[in-house]
């Protein structure tokens, strides 16, 4: 089936009591069962869930996988696929990542005695080249946040074969309509499902998609051991915006794209990174494994001053956290997303003081051009 066939369907069937066609929010606990030891496939709320998994399928599908599984936030799964590892075992991470995804190994997983190696993975070489005796797990984000730094997932997954290791694939950027990393050989995608998937600021969810049986079973018991998952409600919200995700994420991809050039040509940016404009190093790497550029821009307007006054004046973007909604939001890197990297990191991949990251929405372009014209010009 198409994409957004898959969208609208996968996962779902009408409800057999009622014919909704809708799937219903299974808002319960614990289900009866009709004697000792039988019972209709549910027993408890935190173990199953009907409405869960519908989403866990439909997102899998969407992602041409064959397991789903859903949890609380992005960050709850990206622990989640922590216990594929143990003590001792070495990872190899994207260097430019997430800024939560740092603080989770940095500053708690070291805790516990894995090691990893923090590598510029646009160069595969560099991957081949970090590999110990101990090295378990490859954890690639493509493009980065918020540099937009783009890794070859086939070159990557082919070193990752080469030794037996774990490829894992942060595709929150991109979600699963413009790239989708299994079908290039990697062997996990992790999402935040708060993102592009729902799309509309009200959700709150991290999801894990493989084909791999072994992390299924693994990833799935761990699921119900740390008892992170969604509520039903949540992944009922999250179920309805899978099925605009198509249209919405045109929209943010034909957005974002004038919007780059406007910053580009109109040199109110020193420097403006985005995989759809030529001047981008990895632009032809970006054609060739992502079926658009998606809606995440970052510039840099090299004075503090300038950048400070942008985020005060605008009026249709909002200054916040997180990104992947219909509405545009526009933030300070160094001190929000990424704000727990140290300084000196921070300067080394270009997340200046100057900094700034666009999630570019579905507005009418021309309003959120003159929006930022405004706020540096008026």
């Amino acid at each position: 089936m198409g994409f957004s066939t898959d969208a609208i369907h996968a996962g779902q069937k009408p409800d057999p009591v009622t014919g909704a066609v809708i799937t219903p929010i299974y808002q319960t606990s614990t289900y009866a069962q009709e004697e000792l030891g039988k019972h209709k496939g549910y027993e408890y709320g935190r173990t199953h869930n009907l409405t869960r998994q519908s989403l866990e399928a439909n997102i899998a599908a969407l992602e041409k996988g064959k397991y789903g599984i859903a949890f609380a936030s992005g960050l709850a799964a990206t622990q989640a696929l922590m216990s594929l590892v143990k003590s001792g075992d070495h990872i190899i991470v994207s260097k430019n990542v997430y800024g939560g995804t740092y603080r989770l190994f940095e500053l708690i997983m070291k805790d516990y005695g894995l090691d990893f190696s923090w590598i510029d993975t646009s160069v595969p070489e560099n991957i081949e080249n970090s590999i110990r005796n101990s090295t378990k797990l490859v954890y690639l984000e493509t493009p980065t946040n918020p540099m937009l730094t783009l890794t070859d997932l086939a070159a990557a997954s082919d070193i990752c074969k080469k030794h037996n290791l774990i490829s894992v694939v942060d595709n929150t950027f991109m979600s699963p309509y413009l790239q989708n990393p299994l079908l290039l050989d990697c062997d996990v995608v992790l999402h935040s499902s708060t993102k592009y998937i729902n799309g509309h600021s009200d959700v709150i969810g991290g999801i894990i998609v493989t084909s791999n049986d072994k992390v299924h079973e693994r990833i799935r018991y761990i699921q119900n051991a740390i008892g992170a998952v969604p509520s039903p409600f949540d992944c009922w919200l999250i179920l309805r915006s899978t099925k605009t995700l198509a249209v919405r994420m045109e929209r943010h991809v034909q957005n974002a794209m004038e919007l780059a050039k406007f910053l580009d040509d109109s040199n109110l940016a020193e420097k403006v990174y985005y995989p759809g404009l030529t001047s981008h190093p990895q632009h032809e790497l970006a054609k060739k494994q992502m079926r658009g550029f998606g809606g995440m821009i970052s510039a840099d307007f090299g004075d503090t001053e300038k950048a400070k006054k942008l985020l005060r004046n605008v009026k249709i973007f909002t200054l916040g956290e997180s990104l992947g909604g219909v509405e545009s939001l526009i933030s300070h890197p160094a001190s929000m997303t990424h704000a727990s990297v140290p300084k000196v990191e921070r300067e080394r991949l270009g997340i200046t003081d100057s900094l700034i990251r666009f999630s570019v929405g579905i507005e009418d372009i021309e309003d959120l051009i003159s929006d930022i014209n405004n706020a540096l010009n008026g």
